[in-house]
């Protein structure tokens, strides 16, 4: 069987990997790799090097998406990426397409596939997200799959309640947590070497996403953030930029900014990758921000979050995750 995965963002792919590996190496699957979305952008990191260089093949590239500035911007994007996936879907010819999640590229792929029949098992479907479009997008693409791989029971009941058959929604737990309990973290010093930042005192994380749902402001939202970072001076602050949503180019210029004005003990990366990423949390005093991550998988690391805004709004939280 010819088993197709889309990837359009560096977070996704790092939970995607070790799935695709097996695919990969199974002897009865066919690994297909299709790439979208940021990870071709070279502002964000050009980060589909990175699949490359975990030793996967990719057959297709759909760069009819690949950013959005407005939600008119992602609602072109997502016509015409239906337009290219149909395209290499048409081409390739897979028995099954994965997907993972909620955002506009995968409603783009997942439409593609619908309509071309071929089977879609989503992964991460049945949660809530009330800040951020994706959670329309999440539901949509429930109806449109056959096989649903969720991460807790709550998740199973509320994709139930959609409609789906209970003998096709299948309890996985999160691929997320998974990766941590295979990933060799990188020691401090190795970390400070690859990253040219010094750990020592206290460490902040911050991923910010912009709120895609509703009518706040990023700008006064992002630099309510900085406000609140500056109160400690003695911090070491590690961005990593967000998501190509609407609004993200003020993110990146306020953390661009921001860094600028504390040279030396504030950092700024396009993509850290995922080793990097579980390390740098690990070591790291609090993370920080509206990232999926910091509900999903660093109570698995035994660090607390800082839940900022609505985007992550109706997912469940373990008692590490603070919401001011």
């Amino acid at each position: 069987m010819k088993i197709c995965v889309v990837t359009g963002t560096r977070a996704e792919f790092g939970l995607l990997e070790e799935l695709m590996a097996l695919i990969r190496d199974s002897t009865k699957l066919t690994l297909q790799t299709v790439v979208t979305g940021a990870h071709l952008l070279e502002k964000l990191g050009h980060t589909v090097d990175d699949i490359v260089s975990a030793g996967f093949s990719i057959e297709a590239t759909v760069s009819e998406i690949t950013k959005a500035e407005t939600s008119a911007d992602v609602a072109q994007q997502v016509g015409h990426g239906i337009q290219g996936f149909t395209l290499a879907l048409t081409e390739l010819k897979p028995d099954a397409i994965v997907i993972l999640g909620d955002r506009y590229e995968m409603l783009a792929a997942a439409t593609a596939a619908f309509f071309l029949t071929i089977p879609i098992v989503h992964i991460h479907g049945g949660e809530v997200t009330e800040g951020a479009f994706d959670e329309g997008i999440r539901h949509v693409i429930t109806k449109f799959a056959q096989i649903h791989c969720v991460a807790a029971p709550e998740y199973k009941r509320r994709v139930v309640q959609l409609g789906e058959s209970p003998d096709r929604v299948h309890v996985v737990g999160g691929l997320g947590v998974d990766q941590i309990q295979r990933t060799t973290l990188l020691d401090e010093g190795d970390l400070e070497a690859q990253l040219d930042v010094s750990l020592s005192d206290t460490v902040f994380l911050v991923t910010y996403h912009p709120e895609t749902a509703g009518h706040r402001s990023v700008a006064n939202d992002v630099r309510e953030l900085v406000l609140a970072l500056e109160a400690f001076p003695e911090a070491t602050v590690v961005f990593t930029l967000p998501n190509a949503d609407p609004g993200h180019q003020v993110v990146t210029q306020l953390f661009e900014e921001s860094v600028r004005r504390h040279p030396g003990r504030w950092h700024l990366f396009s993509s850290l990758g995922r080793v990097r990423y579980l390390s740098l949390a690990h070591h790291a005093d609090v993370v920080i921000g509206n990232s999926s991550s910091g509900l999903l998988e660093m109570p698995s690391l035994k660090k607390p979050t800082v839940n900022i805004g609505n985007r992550q709004s109706g997912r469940l939280s373990a008692s590490s995750v603070v919401r001011p």
